[in-house]
């Protein structure tokens, strides 16, 4: 959960920016949002990470499940 926190306050962090570059037109300010948008798809990206481990954890093992007969 502390991974979601951090794209949360990455995310809020970015409110200024987004309003410098897309109200009051500020070009460097689209180059900070850039930038942030990069490292929150690193977040995202560990974070898919992690939930496909512990999906993979979840799911029971071939060998655990009771053998069919047939």
């Amino acid at each position: 959960m502390q991974k979601f926190e951090t794209l949360q306050q990455l995310l809020d962090g970015m409110k200024p920016d987004i309003e410098k570059f897309y109200s009051k037109g500020v070009n460097s300010a689209g180059g900070r949002l850039r930038k942030e948008l990069n490292n929150m798809r690193k977040l995202a990206a560990e974070i898919r990470k992690d939930i496909q481990t512990i999906r993979n954890e979840r799911k029971p093992k071939k060998s655990d499940s009771p053998e069919n007969p047939a």
